[in-house]
């Protein structure tokens, strides 16, 4: 498997061995180191990435409408709906970046010195309360026949450790974060006698409370990582490596 890998050409974006410049690492991609450090070495360092899924259309189109109408809070100074309906002392921030912060491929960004590593990601949205503390907000979207309303199945655990990215980003940016941070859950209704060309949402207001003290010992592991010369092992649960050694014993 490495004679192969080794053969293909490196992209730009790729680590190089020893580089000086910052690498940039995105929050999707730290996940993907401690889904399956196999296949965070072959898509970073030997530039062959995991196959692509498919785009959530809806799901994007959702966030987009959400933003949109937090967006109206925001301009007024006031809180929304679901912030008053579950009683949180909190409205819409109205920060100078949020839209950088929310732009895919910037959000909020740190160089983090010690191994280099230029770590970013793209928030949903983020609120302040009456303590002058940031909270930070993601927007999901699902349609489940049970009613939402905590994360605790173990997929979520990703959920999870996004928001706790977010939150050590906000901190090293020197803002006061809020250790609770929120999930605004959509859940798609389907128990409707017709469609009538529109589908109607559950909406529920999950909070978290986070821990980034994870973050530190992951940069550190990632950067011995990239700088290998051997292919580590597969994750425990890697589908995509279970995919390939199925498929390689059977040729």
């Amino acid at each position: 498997m490495s004679e192969y890998y080794n053969n293909q050409r490196t992209p730009k974006n790729c680590y190089t061995k020893g580089q000086t410049e910052p690498f940039k690492l995105s929050r999707s991609k730290i996940d993907s180191f401690l889904k399956c450090p196999r296949c965070f070495y072959i898509d970073r360092v030997l530039g062959t990435g995991q196959p692509p899924g498919f785009p959530f259309a809806l799901n994007s189109a959702v966030d987009h409408l959400l933003k949109l109408e937090f967006d109206i809070h925001r301009a007024a100074g006031s809180k929304h709906p679901l912030i008053e309906k579950y009683g949180v002392d909190a409205i819409p921030a109205a920060h100078k970046d949020l839209n950088i912060w929310r732009e895919n491929f910037k959000g909020v960004q740190f160089l983090h010195k010690p191994t280099n590593l230029y770590v970013f990601g793209a928030i949903d949205d983020l609120w302040i309360n009456s303590k002058g503390e940031y909270i930070v907000v993601d927007y999901k979207s699902t349609s489940k026949d049970e009613e939402i309303t905590t994360l605790n199945k173990d997929w979520q655990d990703g959920y999870k450790r996004q928001m706790e990215v977010y939150q050590w980003l906000l901190r090293q940016n020197g803002y006061k974060v809020s250790e609770t941070g929120y999930f605004v859950y959509c859940n798609g209704d389907t128990d409707k006698a017709a469609f009538d060309a529109k589908l109607e949402f559950d909406i529920t207001l999950i909070p978290y409370v986070g821990d980034d003290s994870w973050i530190e010992k992951v940069l550190f592991d990632i950067k011995k990582c990239l700088e290998s010369d051997v292919l580590p092992a597969s994750g425990e649960d890697c589908d995509y490596c279970a995919y390939f050694y199925a498929r390689k014993g059977h040729e």
